[in-house]
């Protein structure tokens, strides 16, 4: 009799390779940028990254979600989250690292934001749920440097690589990260309408009273917050254990039952005459907390590279592996359209995402890297994060119904998707930020434009949408604001491929500025609304090797 448990046409695990060395697309950024030099530690992270423990530890963090305990067991109020042991892992592992904060930690480096985006974009790629701490804790200290005297006791924790999640006050830890509290129930985006109260106390600092409907990684040492002081909305740094070592009065609601993102917390808290320190002036709280912001949102587009490149990588092995209908699904001609589509928006993204890092890194020195910065970053929060949803679900779609199951990841992947287009800004919040550079500060069209012209001559299609971009660009400022407003996504969309096709004509390979620029620019292509619609003529075979994520794996 044959037997009836024979497993065959099965791929084996994608795991036992080298994330960062495997593509090939990250790799050039980095040298282009200027982080070469960063190659040794982030070759390190990216076999880690592609081991089959560190794997793991990434279904471990999601499966066994944090737990809330608001009180011991004598009824005291404790107010902790406990996380599963491989959250601690892959935390740890970033921070030791240095994607929480190495740009700061010593003297300024060339390179050094690019290298730290890059390491981003590889650890991303095993669990997306430690990219909120990572992230914030990296973008707080320019907003903790407001207030010296507050930075002198944070920042030699906050830029330490060593990760510590015991709550005691900063001055006895190795290590601290920092939170969010910015949004409340009735404002959400709209925090100008928000009502915690920050009243003066006779030591300098302020008592905070009110409600925060998203907290952002509870478990934080310190939260910047919005509280309304005396003169205005302002921005505090909140701790979450006082130096005498008792524990701040922030009580933890409940914890958010989130659509993905689920190995890291995210809360609601209630701040009860809460003891914080103002950072920067009062009734400034917006324009501070800004600059957090705007590094956050980088990481937006840079996490939804991160998620982009893997699922691309999935879709890849597994229908080299699989064969249906009497040959790989890789070499069926339609498999090949949307294979080649998926690797095309995974290089688009991380080529934008490792731009922005290095105008990141020459934006205090270059007012022109400085005004792109400003609004590629909006750019790219819109558009990349937008498109993060159904690009990963047709790269579920290529492993058919094994995709659709947990054990795959691929599910894991396309519920972190949407993340990156609500947090820091939902995508009209991103188009209006746009309208808004455009508007006061004509500088970042300039930049902008002048970003998009270094590629003219480079292929015909996108000389005439560069034109027309340009175009767009004078009709947006001249319009009426409700006419500006109502069409600012179909600018923001039509921008953002521009830059994007632009610094792909100028780096990427000939076969992948061709198949972008037919699929994306053509006045018939849709802008590549559907995926899997790339014209007759493209070198499929060259882009598909290009992404291929070279790896020895273990027979299944």
């Amino acid at each position: 009799m044959p037997a009836t448990h024979t497993v065959i046409n099965q791929p084996p695990p994608l795991q036992g390779y080298d994330v960062y060395a495997a593509d090939a697309v990250l790799r050039e950024a980095v040298h282009r940028e200027g982080a070469d030099w960063a190659e040794e530690e982030l070759g390190r992270l990216g076999r880690l990254a592609g081991s089959a423990e560190a794997i793991a530890w990434g279904v471990a963090a999601n499966r066994a979600v944090p737990e809330l305990r608001t009180h011991d067991r004598y009824g005291a109020r404790i107010d902790e989250v406990a996380f599963h042991p491989a959250y601690h892992e892959l935390l740890g592992t970033a921070v030791a690292h240095g994607l929480h904060a190495a740009p700061w930690a010593g003297p300024d480096s060339s390179g050094a934001h690019v290298a730290r985006a890059a390491g981003f974009v590889v650890w991303s790629q095993v669990d997306a749920g430690v990219g909120c701490p990572v992230s914030m804790t990296y973008a707080s200290v320019p907003v903790l440097r407001e207030r010296p005297d507050v930075a002198t006791g944070w920042l030699p924790a906050v830029t330490s690589r060593s990760y510590d999640p015991g709550l005691r006050p900063v001055a006895s830890k190795p290590g601290a990260l920092v939170g969010m509290a910015m949004t409340e129930k009735q404002g959400g985006s709209d925090v100008r309408a928000n009502t915690t109260l920050a009243t003066p106390d006779a030591g300098g600092s302020y008592l905070l009273t009110g409600h925060k409907w998203f907290c952002s990684a509870p478990m934080s040492d310190a939260f910047l917050v919005l509280a309304r002081a005396p003169g205005g909305l302002s921005c505090f740094l909140l701790p979450r254990i006082l130096p005498e070592g008792d524990r701040n009065a922030i009580h933890l609601q409940r914890l958010k039952d989130k659509l993905g993102n689920r190995s890291n917390a995210s809360a609601e808290i209630e701040l009860d005459g809460a003891l914080a320190d103002l950072v920067g002036e009062e009734g400034r709280g917006v324009a501070t907390i800004a600059r957090m912001v705007a590094l956050t949102r980088l990481d937006c587009v840079l996490g939804t590279a991160a998620l982009l490149r893997q699922g691309a990588a999935q879709a890849l092995h597994h229908t080299r592996h699989r064969a249906a209908f009497g040959r790989p699904l890789a070499d069926q001609p339609l498999m090949r359209n949307v294979l080649t589509d998926l690797a095309l928006e995974s290089e688009a993204a991380t080529t934008l995402g490792l731009r922005l890092a290095g105008a990141v890194d020459r934006s205090g020195s270059d007012g022109a890297e400085a005004d792109l910065l400003r609004i590629g970053t909006a750019l790219g929060k819109y558009l990349v994060c937008k498109r993060g949803p159904g690009v990963l679900a047709e790269a579920l779609e290529c492993l058919g119904g094994n995709g659709y199951v947990e054990e795959s990841i691929m599910p894991r992947l396309y519920r972190e998707a949407p993340v990156n287009s609500v947090w820091e800004g939902s995508g009209n919040v991103n188009a209006l930020d746009v309208l808004r550079a455009l508007h006061r500060s004509p500088a970042t069209a300039d930049a902008l434009l002048a970003e998009v012209d270094l590629a003219r001559g480079g292929d015909t299609r996108f000389d005439a949408f560069a034109g027309r971009v340009a175009e767009d660009v004078r009709a947006a400022l001249a319009a009426p604001p409700d006419e500006a407003e109502w069409g600012a996504r179909s600018l923001v969309v039509r921008l953002t491929l521009a830059l994007q096709a632009a610094l792909l004509v100028r780096h990427a390979p000939a076969a992948v500025a061709d198949a972008f620029c037919a699929a994306r620019l053509a006045p018939e292509a849709g802008a590549g609304a559907t995926l899997g619609t790339l014209p007759a003529g493209v070198d499929a075979t060259a882009i598909m090797e290009r992404h291929l994520p070279h790896a020895a794996v273990v027979a299944a």
